[in-house]
């Protein structure tokens, strides 16, 4: 097949393959690894109340989040690049829905989708660091959908006992076979509907450093005995 016919909306070979692998070696490698949560109360008391919310973790903890959430139905905020359309794939095999959009490509678009998604009902999942950085510095677009939907934000990360840093701009970690997994999880962050520009910031400024000390935490897995 050439890469006209692929343009013109034939079989991409590669676009199929690489998601059912990723998500066959996700399965795989939770099978051999002890997974625990950490303080997840609020969120259970978040769903057990049948409030929906959106899930907040950097990039480059993604992999295993497929299995931090325990609801009905969740979404998950991808780039549009073809790096994005892999990772989306890959979580539709999870059975989640995708919303297709970045802080630097179909912005707009993505953020209305999202939140008419959570008025709906759904989870959302949101990467505010992603597609491609910086690292560890949240981007305003997922308190402006927390805020126009009106349901709070739950940070989350991961860490585990053996892992590997990927040379990525996100320092992907990937936990080794049969490592102990554990998630972390923050307290819910409330975004008021008339919130102004200097509210807004310091949620975000809160947001970004309840995840760096969740991300602290998680690591800290590595270095103990």
């Amino acid at each position: 097949m050439t890469v006209d016919e692929k343009k013109e909306g034939g079989f991409d070979l590669a676009m199929w393959l690489v998601p059912l692998l990723a998500a066959t070696f996700i399965r795989l490698l939770r099978l051999t690894m002890r997974l625990r949560h950490v303080d997840r109360g609020a969120l259970d008391s978040l769903e057990e109340a049948g409030r929906n919310y959106i899930l907040a973790f950097w990039h480059g903890r993604l992999l295993l989040m497929p299995y931090c959430y325990r609801g009905n139905r969740m979404v998950i905020m991808i780039s549009r690049h073809r790096d994005g359309e892999f990772i989306a794939r890959t979580m539709q095999r999870f059975g989640h829905g995708v919303v297709r959009g970045s802080s630097t490509r179909g912005a707009t678009a993505a953020l209305k989708a999202l939140v008419r998604h959570l008025r709906q009902g759904d989870d959302a999942g949101v990467t505010p660091d992603g597609p491609k950085g910086p690292r560890g510095i949240v981007q305003p677009g997922t308190l402006q959908a927390a805020r126009l939907a009106g349901v709070p934000i739950v940070p989350v990360s991961f860490g585990a006992s053996r892992a590997r840093n990927l040379a990525s701009w996100d320092r992907f970690l990937v936990p080794m076979p049969f490592s102990r997994g554990t998630f972390f999880y923050g307290r819910p962050l409330n975004v008021p509907r008339d919130a102004d520009g200097a509210q807004m910031e310091a949620l975000r400024l809160r947001l970004e450093q309840d995840l760096r000390e969740l991300t602290l935490r998680a690591d800290a897995l590595q270095a103990a005995p």
